[in-house]
C-alpha cells in the first residue's frame, strides 16, 4: 500500500506539524518550489533527506516575482504529477498555500536585498528578487526549518538567499544543490516544457557554449574576448542573448581582465519566446 502524502495549506497547520516534530527532537529541512517538479527538484529533496530528519516541500507559484509581461498565468502546473513524485520520494509534508495565505488583502511588506541583486537577473527582471526574498522570508518564518535547499541553476538566487539569511540572522543553513542536466546537457527547468521540437534540439548548445567559454577563460583568454566569442557562438546557434557575464563565485562581483579566483560564467538567452538561464564554474587561470 502506497504511503499517503501529508498536505497542509495554512501556516497554522504547518507550524503545528513542525512543532510536533521539534518536540520529538527532529531536525527539519525545507525545499521551496513552484511545482511542475522534475529530477532537479527531486535531487534537492534527496539532499534535504540526507541532512535532516523531516523534509517539507512547498509548492507556491509566487505572483510577486513575475514581471507584468512574464508567464505567471501560464507557468507550468502539474498537481497530479507533483503529488506522485513527492509520494515516491517519501516527503514528510507538502505545503501548498493559496495566494491569500501568503499575501492577505492587507499585506504591505517587502523584504529586499540590495547590491547582489542589481545585475544579471536583477537587471533583466527588476521586480524579480524583491518577490523572491519576500516570499522566501515568509516561508522560512512559517516553516521554521533548520536547513533550506536551493538549486545552483538559479545561482544568483542562491547567493541572494544566503545574503538574506546572514543579514537577518536567521538560524537556517542554506544548502546549494548541483545543477541536474538532461543527457544532452540542457539544465533541467520547468520552463523547458515551453520549448517546441526545433527549439529543444537547439537548446543544449547553450550549455556547450558555456563550457567552451569557461575553458577559454581558464586557459588565459581575457574576459571581454571570451564573452564576446560566447555571444557570437550563441547568436550563431540561434539564441538571442540577454546576458553572458563572468562574476566571482562568492559575491558575484565583476572580475578583472583575467579570471584569477574561482568564478562563475552566467548566461540568459532566448529561444523564440522561451527564456533559459544556466551557469558553469570557471577555474582561475593557472600561473606558470
Amino acid at each position: 500500500m502506497a504511503r499517503r502524502l501529508p498536505i497542509v495549506t495554512t501556516t497554522k497547520d504547518l507550524r503545528a506539524t513542525v512543532k510536533s516534530w521539534r518536540r520529538s527532537g527532529k531536525t527539519i529541512a525545507l525545499v521551496p518550489t513552484m511545482g511542475a517538479l522534475h529530477e532537479g527538484h527531486l535531487s534537492l529533496i534527496n539532499i534535504a533527506k540526507k541532512q535532516a530528519q523531516r523534509v517539507v516541500v512547498s509548492i507556491f507559484v509566487n505572483p510577486t516575482q513575475f514581471g507584468p509581461n512574464e508567464d505567471y498565468s501560464a507557468y507550468p502546473r502539474d498537481e497530479v504529477g507533483d503529488w506522485d513524485k513527492l509520494t515516491a520520494a517519501r516527503v514528510d509534508l507538502l505545503y501548498t498555500p493559496p495566494v491569500e495565505e501568503i499575501y492577505p488583502n492587507d499585506f504591505s511588506t517587502r523584504v529586499e536585498v540590495i547590491g547582489i541583486t542589481s545585475g544579471l537577473e536583477g537587471a533583466s527582471r527588476p521586480r524579480h528578487f524583491a518577490g523572491v526574498t519576500t516570499v522566501v522570508t515568509k516561508l522560512f518564518l512559517q516553516a521554521l526549518p533548520d536547513i533550506a535547499v536551493f538549486g545552483e541553476k538559479d545561482y544568483q538566487q542562491l547567493l541572494v538567499i544566503r545574503q538574506l539569511t546572514k543579514d537577518l540572522d536567521l538560524p537556517i543553513q542554506i544548502v546549494g544543490g548541483p545543477i541536474v542536466r538532461e543527457q544532452d546537457g540542457l539544465a533541467m527547468s520547468s520552463r523547458n516544457a515551453y520549448l517546441d521540437t526545433t527549439s529543444r534540439s537547439i537548446a543544449p548548445r547553450f550549455y556547450a557554449v558555456l563550457e567552451d567559454v569557461s575553458k577559454e577563460l581558464s586557459g588565459g583568454r581575457p574576459v571581454h574576448e571570451a564573452t564576446f566569442l560566447g555571444r557570437d557562438w550563441l547568436e550563431g546557434a540561434g539564441f538571442r542573448v540577454d546576458y553572458l557575464e563572468v562574476r566571482d563565485a562568492l559575491a558575484l562581483m565583476p572580475v578583472g581582465q583575467y579570471v584569477t579566483a574561482p568564478s562563475r560564467l552566467l548566461g540568459a538567452v532566448y529561444l523564440g519566446p522561451v527564456r533559459l538561464i544556466d551557469n558553469v564554474p570557471v577555474a582561475p587561470v593557472k600561473v606558470q
